[in-house]
């Protein structure tokens, strides 16, 4: 409940990618995340079958992908005309060192890159713990997008 005795709603998040291929940007971060796409619209046997469905101009425009137990939010990508030329001011932070640290972490960063560098990622730098943080990797999808191994 809120100050006011209303009580609190809690609303779903959609985390949603601008890119030039929404398709094979979705199909990359299903591949990260264990992400699955959803089901085609009713009366469509597939999603290529939708788009076809769709006007010349539209098809091609957008894709999701969804957590398959409903817990992380749905991922939506659109596509846009222009590329990216700035760092993302908002990433995704992907959990594989949680509860690790020193070596033991960057040993478990180290081997998701490896597995996700043939899936089209790149490699941007490994941030080194310190006092205060412990070690990251930064790296960035199929389009360039940046993300961190956490």
């Amino acid at each position: 409940m809120t100050a006011t005795g209303q009580v609190k709603q809690v609303r779903q998040v959609q985390v949603t990618f601008d890119c030039a291929d929404p398709e094979r940007v979705a199909r990359f971060w299903c591949e990260v995340l264990g992400y699955e796409v959803p089901p085609p619209p009713p009366g469509f046997d597939s999603w290529g079958d939708f788009d076809r469905s769709l006007p010349p101009e539209r098809q091609g425009s957008a894709f999701a992908c969804q957590d398959p137990t409903g817990a992380g939010p749905r991922l939506y990508f659109q596509k846009v005309p222009e590329g990216k030329v700035v760092k993302n001011r908002v990433h995704l932070d992907v959990r594989v060192g949680t509860g690790l640290t020193r070596k033991e972490r960057v040993d478990a960063l180290e081997a998701e890159a490896a597995r996700l560098e043939p899936l089209g990622a790149t490699r941007v730098r490994l941030l080194v713990s310190d006092d205060y943080e412990e070690s990251c990797l930064v790296m960035q999808d199929v389009e360039g997008n940046e993300f961190c191994l956490d």
